[in-house]
Formats: C-alpha cells, structure tokens, sequence
C-alpha cells in the first residue's frame, strides 16, 4: 500500500456520504475505519488536505463549525476516513452543539472504528472542550493518536517545548504526539505511517 518514502500512496479516494444524526445513514461497516476529531479552527480540513495529497479534498468551510455531518470517505477501497464535525465554536448556538454530542458520541462507538486522529494546536493548551474528548475516548478506549498542528508557527525549540508540555499533559509519552504542518508537510509520513498501523493492528 505503500513504499519507504510514502507509506500511505493514495490511488483512489471518493466520498461516501454524510452521517447527519446519530442513528442516521451511514456507510455499511465493511471497511475499517479511522476517524479525524479536533475543534473547529485547529486546522482539520488543511491536514486531510496534506495527508491524502488532495489540495480541495476535505471541504474547507469559511465559517469553522459549519461542517455539521460525519463524512465519509473511501480510501483506496481499503478504509473509510470519517471526518468529524469541528467543536468547540463558540458562535455555534448551544442547541446545535448539543445535537452533535449525540452524533459524535454514537459514532465514536462504532465497532468498525480502528482509531481516532485527534488534533490539537501545538500554540495552545487543550480547551475543556478537548479534555472531554480525551475522557470519551479513554472511556470507549479507542486507540487514538495525537497530532499537534501549525508547527510551522513555532521555532523548532519551541514547537519541541510544547511536543514536551502536550504529552505531559495527555499523560502519554514525548513520541507519541506528532508534530504537524501543512504548510511544510511536516509530520506527514508519521501520520500516515501511523494511521496504516493502526489499520494493520490486530482487532480484539
């Protein structure tokens, strides 16, 4: 599926659909998948853009937080890429927030769902928004991996200061948080080597 330099070589990619409600459609669970969460300005369309070398790939809304669906993606008929609803925003009304609560919580118990991407940005400290993600997925123990984003923002001292002070406060070790940048492509090939370990991993 890949090669030493690429690890995750993308021959088709085609969108799915999109899960509005908890309940609602969604894609048949026939393919593994792997799901992409952080709050609504943290740079999530720019890193699926990056990941799948598509530069209009993930639908870039001028608004964040108006992307309100789970939508899938079909990856080289290999695995579902699920793109989560941002949250966080504070100009999202309270109501509509808490109908993506449900949503993203059912979802997140999907037995297909081999791990979560979660996205964090390395200039600031999580937000309560963020820590009640990291309890969820603790609580349905999903594998999850941790990607600090815009590190391109930041000195190389400094982006490993916040790699160091992130870790520490996800209670995980230094290497397993990635530092990413679109704009440089940084992190990349640890993202997708890390995603394809996770579609390789035995399930229990």
């Amino acid at each position: 599926m890949g090669n030493a330099s690429d690890p995750l070589v993308i021959r088709s990619l085609e969108f799915v659909g999109g899960m509005a409600s908890a309940g609602g459609w969604r894609p048949e669970a026939t393919l593994p998948e792997i799901a992409f969460a952080g709050r609504s300005n943290v740079g999530k369309s720019s890193l699926l853009n990056a990941l799948v070398r598509r530069k209009a790939f993930a639908r870039v809304s001028k608004t964040p937080g108006r992307t309100r669906e789970i939508n899938f993606f079909r990856v080289n008929d290999r695995f579902l890429l699920a793109d989560l609803p941002g949250y966080g925003y504070a100009r999202v009304s309270k109501s509509r927030s808490a109908d993506w609560g449900p949503l993203i919580e059912s979802y997140l118990r999907t037995p297909a769902l081999r791990g979560v991407v979660q996205l964090l940005d390395i200039r600031h400290e999580p937000t309560l928004d963020d820590h009640r993600m990291f309890d969820f997925l603790a609580d349905v123990g999903v594998p999850t991996l941790f990607v600090a984003t815009k590190a391109d923002k930041l000195s190389r001292a400094a982006a490993e200061k916040r790699l160091r002070e992130l870790a520490g406060v996800l209670d995980v070790e230094e290497g397993d948080v990635i530092a990413f940048s679109a704009q440089t492509g940084e992190g990349r090939t640890d993202l997708a080597a890390a995603v394809v370990s996770l579609l390789e991993a035995e399930t229990p």
